[in-house]
């Protein structure tokens, strides 16, 4: 599985596109991964949309839905997308299938160990840089706790980060340790969401391969 470009959708930032229509744009594009956020929809809603994004990404892209484990396993989704402050990792991992992902966010070595430990399948640097597309997130951990995280975790995990990436750090953060690319408002604020999709992964690509 490849977490190169890991796109999580935002309504409040597409500039009028629903969650579905930025997964389709996205996935034209070449996104790797796609997480269904929203924190304010209701359950019946969200699981409209979770549906339109799994049949969009079927075995085209990963499908990870955040928070709601209810709606992830009932729309068949790939996985579970956790914050530190959500069902704990080990619980939900009594919870779902075998092959289901769990991602965790973390802002420490310790979060990431325990997230691994407990049966995390890959962690999410949270927020690398600091970003208004997710203010509750804190401060930025930058580069140093993502090249942290990369050497206490086992190199079979993905690691991957989000908060204020785009175009012009890319390279840094993979030099730092990232597997992958979390991003909200590079893709789904672009004009071109397509475009935007596209262009950020054959960026990374090329930097991966250099």
């Amino acid at each position: 599985m490849t977490y190169d470009l890991y796109v999580v959708t935002d309504e409040e930032l597409s500039n009028g596109h629903s969650h579905a229509e930025i997964a389709k744009l996205a996935v034209e594009g070449g996104a790797d991964v796609i997480q269904l956020r929203d924190k304010r929809m209701s359950a019946a809603d969200l699981f409209a949309e979770a549906e339109k994004i799994r049949a969009i990404t079927k075995d085209k892209a990963l499908f990870i839905v955040n928070d709601r484990i209810d709606i992830a396993l009932a729309s068949k989704a790939d996985g579970i997308h956790l914050g530190q402050s959500d069902l704990p990792v080990k619980t939900a991992r009594r919870l779902v299938p075998d092959d289901f992902i769990i991602g965790i966010s973390v802002g420490s070595v310790e979060e990431a160990v325990k997230g691994v430990l407990d049966g995390a399948d890959y962690v999410a640097v949270s927020p690398v840089f600091s970003t208004g597309s997710k203010p509750d997130a804190g401060e930025g951990r930058g580069l140093a706790c993502i090249s942290a995280v990369r050497k206490a975790v086992p190199k079979e995990i993905p690691v991957v980060g989000i908060g204020g990436i785009n175009s012009g750090n890319i390279s840094e953060v993979i030099a730092a340790g990232l597997d992958g690319i979390c991003v909200i408002s590079a893709v789904v604020s672009a004009p071109d969401i397509k475009k935007a999709a596209g262009d950020l992964r054959e960026k990374i690509r090329n930097i991966k391969n250099e």
